[in-house]
């Protein structure tokens, strides 16, 4: 446990000056002066930090076994944040009125969750960016079961890796009990066990924390945003019910503890509603120091989460994509993007062409970003167990990693992040009915047809180009990330002449199939 601890984080002793770069996090550890018979229910333990703006925080602290505690702490802020340990039982000299400082220092990160910070809501509140207003464009992938043990640290590293490469920025994974599977089954468990001992969370099993924490900690050293999943609320598998609105407090608190200081993103419960999350909602907003964005899935806390349908034949309709349409006409705005829809290849369908349409669908409506999913990837499969009872699929996480559908989506990711996709709006009006548009107008467009019948190469209509603005018009293939060049359409108008009639624009797709076509303003 001590070589695991070393690799988690460099812990430093309470009450001295100690020094980090920005926007990474500092372990300051204290040891307690009494001995409890349950530290975890009979102790709460907080940090107050002054920052150098004045402004203070209040950190919750964790247990960390025997009487060690700790709390973690990051900011953007450069400066001394000096901070006074708060401790529920006032005896303990050892934990209470313990002071000490934290100076920040820039950062030399080429990590951007380093350089430029943690993820929050932008302001024009449809999107997310970090918090020095770079923009941060969610691609997500589904990774519920994925701390437990049957993923080995080496396949989780592998996994990360592997993401990481095709572009993904974050990853939903569950830290609580599991959907799909009974409540605190050995499935749980972790190389450290289960993260308790008992059902209503009284008792906390810090060795779980330990081996979840190095996994944590590994997503954001890759530039990943965790999306941490409190637990699932499904009546089949609902920790709610198993551990009451007391046991699920006891449980959020301790993970703000351990990962607050990250750039995590808070989904509260999994297919969560009713009296008992919306009071979750609020008391996880309550105590986080950091505010990090939260919502619910499916629904809304800072941001929206809508689910669409695993079921491939509906996932891409009108009615799919009018859940998310429908979210974002709300108000007040609030970013909206789809969190759950057809993983690839689940139950042997939603084949990557789905996969494909379902981004750009999403995109081209407002979406804030999109989360992809695969088959043997979400429920952490392995040979002999897929994770889950009746069997989904039988498809290893390994496989799932490679299916192609998720190479083609960091494609597409990677063209739209060449433009400023954070303001396109959407404009059905430029396109056939059957075809998706959004862009900035005489700037860029972006249309997307689905793929239609085979021998079929007809492309899109676009209308009302701007006749003043010189097009530059490209055919991209989300599959391979190949161009087709269209050439130049030129501007039938100049400036100060009299404005002639928009133009549309008409040929022949390269093959039958998906594709994307692009329309920027020319240079100069």
């Amino acid at each position: 446990m001590v070589m695991l601890a070393v690799l988690i984080s460099v812990g430093s002793v309470a009450g001295a000056e100690q020094s980090i770069e920005a926007n990474r996090v500092i372990e300051i550890e204290l040891h307690s002066s009494q001995t409890y018979t349950n530290p975890f229910l009979e102790v709460e333990l907080d940090a107050v930090v002054r920052r150098p703006d004045g402004k203070e925080l209040k950190v919750p602290a964790f247990w960390d076994g025997g009487g060690k505690w700790c709390f973690r702490y990051a900011s953007e802020e450069l400066g001394e944040h000096r901070y006074r340990m708060e401790c529920s039982d006032a005896r303990n000299k050892a934990l209470n009125g313990v002071e000490g400082m934290i100076r920040v220092v820039a950062s030399t990160s080429d990590n951007a969750l380093y350089r430029h910070g943690p993820i929050r809501i932008a302001g024009d509140h449809r999107h997310f960016e970090h918090v020095d207003g770079t923009p941060f464009f969610w691609l997500g992938d589904t990774w519920w079961k994925d701390l437990c043990k049957r993923m080995t640290w080496e396949g989780f590293q592998e996994l990360t890796a592997d993401r990481k490469a095709k572009g993904f920025t974050l990853v939903q994974i569950v830290c609580g009990p599991y959907p799909d599977e009974g409540l605190f089954e050995e499935r749980w468990e972790n190389e450290g066990g289960k993260p308790y001992e008992d059902r209503q969370f009284t008792r906390l099993n810090p060795k779980y924390f330990d081996y979840a924490d190095r996994r944590i900690k590994h997503l954001v050293d890759s530039g990943i945003v965790p999306a941490i999943v409190g637990g699932w609320g499904r009546g089949d598998c609902d920790g709610m019910a198993m551990a009451g609105i007391d046991g699920m407090k006891r449980h959020w608190r301790n993970l703000i503890a351990h990962y607050g200081a990250y750039p995590t993103v808070w989904i509260v419960g999994g297919e969560s509603g009713g009296p008992l999350w919306v009071e979750m909602e609020k008391y996880v907003k309550q105590i986080d120091p950091y505010q990090r964005p939260a919502t619910i899935h499916c629904g809304t806390v800072d941001f929206t989460m809508v689910g669409g349908n695993h079921d491939a034949t509906q996932a891409t309709t009108p009615k799919t994509l009018a859940i998310l349409t429908d979210a974002y006409a709300q108000s007040p705005p609030k970013p909206v993007l789809c969190g759950e829809t057809s993983y690839e290849q689940h139950m042997q369908q939603a084949f990557q062409d789905v996969q494909r349409q379902e981004f750009w669908m999403y995109m081209l409506h407002g979406a804030a970003g999109h989360t992809y999913g695969a088959a043997g990837v979400w429920h952490a499969s392995v040979p002999g167990d897929p994770g889950i009872t009746p069997v989904y699929d039988w498809t290893t996480w390994q496989e799932g990693m490679n299916y192609p559908g998720s190479t083609q989506l960091g494609l597409c990711k990677k063209l739209l992040e060449k433009y400023p996709w954070q303001k396109f709006e959407t404009h059905p009006e430029w396109v056939d009915a059957d075809c998706y548009a959004a862009g900035i107008p005489g700037q860029v467009r972006f249309i997307y047809m689905p793929k239609r019948g085979i021998y079929n190469w007809s492309g899109p209509t676009v209308k009302n180009l701007e006749p003043d603005v010189d097009w530059h018009v490209f055919y991209f293939d989300p599959a391979t990330g190949r161009r087709f060049d269209e050439g130049t359409i030129k501007a039938g108008t100049r400036t100060g002449e009299k404005a002639s009639k928009p133009v549309d624009f008409n040929r022949n797709a390269p093959s039958p199939q998906d594709w994307v076509l692009v329309f920027e303003k020319a240079k100069l």
